[in-house]
């Protein structure tokens, strides 16, 4: 059946109504001109005039009387003859109509306009900002740090994209998060895996983008589908993306590194780290320490520097060059790291040095006069005692566990045991099938619950050299640490009462309940996602350090290493840094800085640890502090 002229008009206005806002401004538009031309064109052709006025109204001023009067309804009230009346009166309903119309239209466009924004769907307009793709726990660390690094910045933005409200966003942040300088953080709601949300961030203008893994379901994957969604983008940027992540299973690294076989993408592999970061902290007392001074902002950081002075120059001579700085190694032209390298090694044309400095402009030359060596406190180096075999005990279980018991086991002497308990069915079959052949140690598994005083009284806990406490990942952030912290209040008051020092090193996985942890007196606290977070921050702020962190945390070559004060420098009597950074070159090592046993309790001033110290400024060591050095294994 042939569509009436009813039907076609009604279809042709609702096609129109349905273009949005504007195509319905325009409709009242054209309708309300479309009233004022009628009535103007009635009162010039009829004739009709008010009482008392003569002679025919121009239809140029007839059309601006219907005109006030649709905008203005009152202004009718003093119109008088019967025929101007009549047509104003339909005028001026006309008006009511369209006015009111007008007035619903704009409102409506203006609560769906603020409902977008409270959504956090409008499109940023910001460049050379930092990404933040994903939400979890991890986000305020990366937060606060990216904060402390831009403080000094005018106009720092970073942009977080997330599969969550906008408002919840931004309440959490205002509340873990601590405003420094004029950074801004600026929210949005969306997919970090859908390309088309991904847009609204200024994508192509942002400096680096970091990928947050969720906390739930199958973290790799949706890694790298949002690694995917970035790289391949049809609106791409025709240089490549600086794209920092991480990534739990080894096996997926070929893969990430596939995607973006195109951009800069840094992927953090979090299990191997966490476990070599444990393994190393429950044997040297104090490291993770090191390692969190080295990857915070919030004291010295890692810059590269070029110094044509020292071209030519070796490696040694370079470790007294600064006040102010340590230097760790050497970036040769080609760009490969050289951590500690041997002290003889050249600094050749084009070669950059990195250090550990406040600033990049902190790394200055040292004034000659400065330089000052004590020899008659250096301590010559001595013969180096076999190491004994180690008893180690593992409390708990988590992903991580293998790779530890792995990590372990490349440092420990030969005939070296170590004993792991867990709340976990089956756990030998599962260890010894993922752990593969140990070689300098025999392994023990007991099924158990470690927040059981009994079991840990029958263990003889006090007999091990390490005690490791892991959080256990198959349950919740706070009720796994909230078992950890029982085990560690067990653990505690049988030293106490036994009288018998033993290392405890704990995982925690929120970093709000460290304070808590620390009433438990454990050595070292290792909190996996805040270690991470760090070295993710550091990255997005300078790429360079990929291969640095990287060559720290290899197990092969040069480590860092917490030593007696006593193998270097003489106990007792004020020596500076020059004479400690000395003592430690004679023995091929590179000196970062030195820990304080007395301060070892101190949060405030960084547990004893103190990284890069001038140089020129005298210490008073003891028996039990130690140099932080970087040295083969």
């Amino acid at each position: 059946m042939k569509p009436t002229f009813r039907q076609k008009f009604k279809y042709w206005f609702d096609t129109q109504m349905s273009r949005g806002t504007p195509a319905m401004i325009v409709m009242l538009f054209v309708l309300s001109l479309a009233v004022v031309a009628v009535a103007g064109a009635i009162i010039s052709i009829t004739g009709f005039v008010q009482d008392g006025q003569e002679g025919r109204i121009p239809f140029g001023e007839a059309a601006w009387e219907s005109l006030m009067r649709t905008l203005d309804s009152g202004t009718m009230g003093g119109d008088t003859g019967v025929g101007f009346r009549i047509v104003m009166l339909f005028v001026t309903l006309g008006g009511i109509f369209i006015v009111s119309a007008l007035i619903g239209v704009l409102n409506n466009a203006i609560e769906g306009q603020i409902d977008r924004l409270r959504k956090g769907r409008s499109q940023v307009l910001e460049t050379n900002h930092t990404l933040i793709l994903g939400w979890s726990a991890q986000v305020f660390t990366v937060l606060n740090e990216l904060m402390a690094a831009n403080e000094n910045q005018p106009n720092a933005r970073i942009v977080v994209l997330a599969d969550k409200d906008k408002v919840e966003m931004e309440d959490e942040i205002r509340e873990r998060v601590e405003v420094k300088g004029k950074t801004r953080i600026i929210c949005r709601s969306g997919s970090p895996i859908d390309p088309n949300d991904i847009e609204i961030t200024s994508l192509h203008e942002a400096k680096s983008i970091i990928v947050l893994p969720p906390e739930n379901g199958d973290p790799d994957t949706d890694v790298i589908k949002t690694t995917l969604a970035i790289t391949n983008n049809p609106a791409r940027r025709a240089e490549p993306y600086h794209i920092i992540t991480q990534i739990r299973h080894a096996k997926n690294m070929d893969v990430v590194k596939l995607v973006g076989e195109k951009d800069n993408v840094q992927a953090v592999l979090t299990g191997d780290l966490i476990a070599r970061v444990v393994a190393q902290t429950s044997r040297q007392s104090g490291l993770s320490v090191v390692y969190t001074e080295l990857m915070n902002f919030g004291g010295d950081e890692i810059y590269f520097k070029h110094e044509p002075v020292l071209e030519g120059k070796t490696f040694g001579e370079s470790l007294l060059a600064y006040e102010d700085s340590c230097v760790m190694g050497i970036r040769k032209a080609d760009g490969k790291i050289l951590l500690s390298p041997r002290m003889d090694s050249r600094i050749e044309k084009d070669d950059q040095i990195f250090a550990l400095s406040a600033d990049d402009d902190t790394i200055r030359l040292a004034d000659l006069s400065l330089i000052q060596v004590n020899e008659a406190l250096i301590h010559p180096s001595g013969k180096t005692t076999k190491p004994k075999p180690e008893k180690c005990l593992i409390l708990g279980w988590n992903r991580s566990g293998v790779t530890i018991v792995r990590e372990l086991d490349n440092y420990v002497p030969k005939g070296s045991q170590i004993t792991i308990v867990a709340d976990i069915y089956n756990i030998e079959k599962q260890i010894r099938a993922q752990g593969g052949r140990l070689k300098n140690q025999r392994l023990t598994v007991m099924e158990g619950e470690t927040t059981d005083r009994d079991l840990l009284n029958k263990l003889n806990v006090q007999d091990y050299d390490h005690v490791i406490v892991l959080a256990y990942n198959t349950l919740k952030p706070q009720e796994a640490d909230a078992k950890t912290l029982v085990t560690l209040l067990h653990l505690r008051g049988m030293a106490e009462k036994d009288e018998t020092p033993f290392s405890i090193v704990s995982e925690m996985l929120d970093l709000r309940n460290r304070e808590l942890a620390e009433a438990t007196q454990v050595d070292d606290f290792i909190v996996s996602e805040h270690l991470v977070s760090l070295m993710m921050s550091q990255l997005s702020e300078n790429g360079e350090l990929f291969d640095v962190f990287t060559d720290i945390f290899d197990p092969e070559g040069a480590e860092i290493y917490l030593k007696p004060v006593s193998d270097y420098v003489t106990l007792g009597e004020a020596v500076n840094f020059y004479t400690v950074a000395e003592a430690a070159r004679r023995r091929g090592e590179t000196v970062l800085g030195y820990r304080l046993e007395k301060e070892a309790g101190d949060a405030g001033r960084s547990y004893g640890v103190h990284t890069n110290p001038k140089k020129s400024e005298a210490v008073v060591f003891t028996s039990d502090d130690k140099v932080i050095v970087i040295a083969e294994g």
